[in-house]
Order: structure tokens, then C-alpha cells, then sequence
């Protein structure tokens, strides 16, 4: 009867947190090429994901959102935890803001409606009920701005919950370590 070889509980954590080190590693090197990938329109070192740029995006949400890198590595942290609605809000009020022709505004609203702000729907935002209501009023004669209080509301929820969250993420720290050891390699 073959005997099992049990080894001593230190060394298995150690061996545990060296393969996740190395996964993490190579997470973030993997995820470094897919974010690459996905912008490299041009080949020329400005669109390139550089440390700088990645750095920067711990000093505010806005860094962060105004970084198309930034973006999407927030993005798809936010998809990783289900939780991306709030995002695709923000960013979808972005666009509804640019928006010129009244009739495509007045389509789009109802659509955000019922996309985001009714109770119930499919990746509904977390809002009070003064301001879904008011939305609800808002939409039926809606304006660039009738969705101001909520992308406030869901701008805020992100900067104080989601934002740290990605700060201390793995995804965001083994892409920093990632791009140091590629910057000191030169």
C-alpha cells in the first residue's frame, strides 16, 4: 500500500503563496497584453500602457476614468465582481449627454429608464426614491441633464466603494508590479 507524504503545514502555505505570486504575475502580464491588444490602433510608445500612466490612476476616479487603459482595467474589475453596473450607467450618461436630435434624447431616455433607474430592472442602479422619481417625471420631458443627480449619485458610490476596492485589487497590483519589472528590465 503506497503511503501518502503529508508535508508539514508552513511549507504548504509557502509553496500556496509562491503559486499565487506566480498566477498573479502572470494575471497581470496576461492582462497587460489583452489591454494592449484591445488599443493598439497605432504602434507609437504614446498609446502604449506605460507605469506613469498606471500610477496616476491611484490619485483619483477621474484619473482613472480619463484613462482609456484605465477604463477598461476598471471595467473588467468591476464585471470580475458583478458589479459593473454603476459604470455602465456613468458611462452611458456620457454618451446620452452628446446626444443632439430631441426624438433620439427622448428614445435613449426611456431606454436608460428602463435599463437602469426603474425598480426592478435588469442592472438597476442604487439610487433613493426621490431621485428615481424624479427621473421617472424627468423622462417623460427629458432634457441633456435629467440624469445629473443619479450619475452624481452612482459617481459617488464608485469614488468611496468601488474605486478603493480596485486600489487594493490584485488586477490593479500585480498590473503596477508588472510593468515595474518590465520598466527596470529597460
Amino acid at each position: 500500500m503506497p503511503s501518502l507524504i503529508v508535508e508539514p503545514p508552513n511549507t504548504q502555505r509557502f509553496i500556496m503563496d509562491r503559486d499565487d505570486r506566480n498566477r498573479n504575475k502572470n494575471i497581470g502580464k496576461n492582462f497587460m497584453c489583452r489591454l494592449q491588444c484591445m488599443f493598439s490602433h497605432s504602434s507609437s510608445s504614446e498609446s502604449r500602457l506605460s507605469l506613469e500612466d498606471t500610477q496616476q490612476w491611484s490619485q483619483s476616479l477621474e484619473k482613472l476614468l480619463e484613462s482609456k487603459y484605465g477604463l477598461a482595467t476598471f471595467r473588467n474589475f468591476l464585471k470580475s465582481e458583478y458589479s459593473d453596473e454603476n459604470i455602465e450607467f456613468w458611462l452611458t450618461c456620457e454618451d446620452y449627454k452628446k446626444i443632439k436630435s430631441s426624438f433620439r434624447m427622448s428614445s435613449r431616455a426611456k431606454k436608460i429608464y428602463e435599463q437602469f433607474i426603474k425598480a426592478e430592472s435588469p442592472k438597476e442602479i442604487n439610487i433613493d426614491y426621490h431621485t428615481r422619481e424624479q427621473i421617472k417625471r424627468n423622462v417623460k420631458t427629458p432634457t441633456m441633464h435629467c440624469f445629473d443627480d443619479a450619475q452624481k449619485i452612482v459617481y459617488g458610490l464608485m469614488e468611496r466603494d468601488s474605486y478603493p476596492r480596485f486600489l487594493r485589487s490584485d488586477i490593479y497590483r500585480t498590473l503596477l508590479e508588472s510593468l515595474a519589472a518590465d520598466a527596470t528590465k529597460g
